[in-house]
């Protein structure tokens, strides 16, 4: 990820740069308040990317941060953009391509698979936390793009390690508070996710608990990474996925994913524009 992430940051900030700063983005946000958002991300991880943890630049989400779910990272976002007030593109993006300079260079040499905390208690590899922020600028690239009509790619091999880094790398490593909330029944459910960008890998859900584990799979889901990122963060819809052919669910009881998806689900707060 250490590769990928300095060219997709620069792809993001020559998007922002060439449109103007109110432009919408999204529903609730313009291009500098996507680019402020995006920002004030990767200011964070300055701090929980470096070995032993860094300053924390926002002393009061300290709290927040650990006690966040999925169902309140938009209220977390919003906290996080009052304390992070700039709203200057040129500003914002030179301190952006600063900070994944930093990023860069704490984690040359660093061991990928050592963890560190996220949010809600949760924990995540190095390389997933890189591969989160990959995300995040691709995700939000899109959002900008789309609003203002205007090209911007998602190569299925950068969006790939959000799922394969990030967030398998979380469900092994402890999800914290981070998916609370009530269990869709007690019923063993196990969904193979099967890519040409990806490890083959089953995660099943038993109650409140999430695990990676081998065997047999009730769904299989075959999914172009780019197409699965913004369909769980609600980005385009499942039905429109599915027609597009790049999310395709089979096996023995395919009717048992959406109750998966209302426990193994992403935060969808940012409403694209119509």
């Amino acid at each position: 990820m250490r590769e990928v992430l300095p060219g997709v940051a620069r792809r993001f900030v020559g998007l922002v740069r060439r449109l103007p700063a109110d432009a919408r983005a999204t529903a609730e946000w313009t291009v500098a308040d996507t680019a402020a958002h995006v920002a004030s991300i990767t200011t964070m991880y300055t701090s929980i990317l470096a070995p032993g943890g860094g300053p924390v630049p926002f002393k009061a989400l300290v709290e927040p941060v650990r006690t966040v779910t999925v169902d309140t990272v938009a209220d977390l976002n919003v906290m996080a953009l009052r304390h992070f007030t700039n709203r200057d593109p040129q500003t914002l993006t030179d301190g952006l391509l600063s900070d994944v300079d930093t990023i860069l260079k704490i984690t040359d040499g660093t061991d990928h698979d050592r963890t560190v905390p996220w949010l809600g208690d949760s924990r995540v590899p190095v390389g997933g936390v890189l591969a989160h922020l990959v995300n995040e600028l691709l995700v939000h690239g899109w959002d900008i793009a789309r609003a203002q009509r205007v090209p911007w790619t998602t190569p299925p091999r950068e969006a790939a390690p959000f799922f394969a880094l990030f967030l398998v790398g979380m469900i092994r490593n402890g999800t914290g508070s981070l998916l609370d909330g009530p269990p869709p029944s007690d019923r063993r459910i196990a969904v193979a996710f099967r890519s040409r960008y990806t490890d083959p890998v089953t995660l099943v859900l038993h109650g409140d608990r999430v695990t990676a584990e081998d065997g047999p799979a009730d769904v299989t889901v075959r999914f172009d990474p780019a197409a699965l990122n913004l369909m769980m963060f609600g980005r385009v819809s499942r039905a429109r996925t599915a027609l597009t052919g790049k999310v395709v669910v089979s096996g023995r009881r395919p009717w048992l994913l959406p109750a998966f998806l209302r426990k193994v689900r992403l935060p969808t707060n940012a409403r694209p524009l119509s």
